[in-house]
């Protein structure tokens, strides 16, 4: 019986080749992968430019009063200290007059004991002819004077063996120049009472920013220790520089009680406005050349040149040739390039 002739190895190499050739011309080719975004509309607007500085919490020259008393004595009670919170009425300390002032007191009282009788004699001596009118005047004037002598000298605690000054407003002691013990000269101050509801924020410009800060705008006030932010609003912009920092000072005023005096505090100034596409901060990409965007164009990111004119963490706002009706992408922006198919994140 005649067999099939088996095929010789190098006729068989090329029809296998061929075959396989022929399979993989006929498989379909792998999808182009696709990046997972997000994405977010543009709209024109504006937000306003910031200017920073840095400052702490303190009473306002305006709403300080420096408390004391006229006499010289010693003091012999302290109830405060410094940076204690008070409320009107407190005692703050207490102070016996020297010696010299009591005595000074009991003058005046035995003066104006001695003008009374001056008076009431002088008055009975005219009623019977035996004084002028002008003698009288004389006496009712020298009484005056005694007793307004003496009223000053109680009106400043002289004939007191001790007396304690008050709080005259709620406010917190800003210094405190004196110890129980010590004596006190006449009209030295004692203490210094800040009014709780006239502390301010005394910051520092960089000259450079201050042209753009004026009364009235607006400041995000964040403690550096941290904690929720305070609203506030600039009070005034000097007019030179301090020539300790060479800063700009800046006042700051924030709602009574935000803040405690010495808080070290992180100032955001809302300045002029500026104009153009608001986009999300994260879809800015400034990686690999210009700053640009990706835009969505039926399920693919086309790259859109923009110029930055604010850059902020809350949103950014960029000047280019952008489409408001193609959303821009925002998450995966940094993994794109120009024509790579889009897919939504999940």
């Amino acid at each position: 019986m005649n067999r099939p002739a088996l095929l010789a190895p190098a006729l068989l190499a090329p029809a296998l080749l061929a075959l396989a050739g022929c399979s993989a011309a006929d498989a379909p080719a792998d999808p182009q992968p696709s990046v997972a975004v997000s994405t977010a509309r543009v709209v024109r607007g504006a937000l306003p430019e910031t200017v920073i500085a840095y400052g702490t919490a303190s009473p306002s020259p305006a709403g300080v009063e420096t408390l004391g008393f006229a006499q010289p004595g010693q003091i012999t009670a302290v109830m405060v200290s410094a940076g204690l919170p008070v409320r009107k009425g407190q005692p703050l300390l207490t102070f016996a007059p020297a010696a010299s002032v009591r005595a000074s007191y009991a003058q005046a009282q035995n003066a104006l004991h001695a003008a009374q009788v001056q008076e009431s004699a002088t008055r009975q001596l005219l009623a019977r002819q035996l004084a002028t009118t002008d003698q009288l005047a004389q006496a009712e004037r020298a009484l005056a004077d005694a007793r307004a002598s003496l009223q000053g000298l109680a009106a400043d605690s002289a004939g007191s063996a001790s007396t304690t000054l008050t709080a005259p407003f709620d406010g917190v002691v800003a210094t405190l120049g004196i110890a129980r013990g010590e004596r006190s000269p006449a009209g030295a101050p004692l203490l210094t009472l800040a009014r709780a509801d006239a502390l301010i924020v005394s910051a520092g410009l960089d000259p450079a920013d201050s042209a753009h800060v004026s009364a009235g705008q607006g400041v995000q006030l964040q403690r550096l220790s941290g904690g929720t932010q305070v609203a506030g609003h600039v009070l005034r912009v000097a007019g030179a520089l301090d020539p300790k920092t060479r800063l700009v000072p800046v006042e700051i005023a924030f709602p009574a009680g935000a803040l405690m005096p010495g808080e070290a505090v992180r100032a955001q100034i809302a300045t002029r406005p500026v104009a153009g596409w608001l986009v999300p901060h994260r879809a800015v990409v400034t990686a690999d050349g210009p700053p640009h965007v990706f835009e969505d164009r039926a399920g693919k990111a086309s790259a859109v040149p923009v110029a930055i004119l604010l850059a902020t963490d809350s949103g950014d706002v960029v000047d280019g040739a952008l489409d408001p009706a193609r959303p821009v992408i925002t998450d995966g922006a940094y993994q794109l390039r120009d024509g790579d198919r889009l897919r939504r994140g999940q």
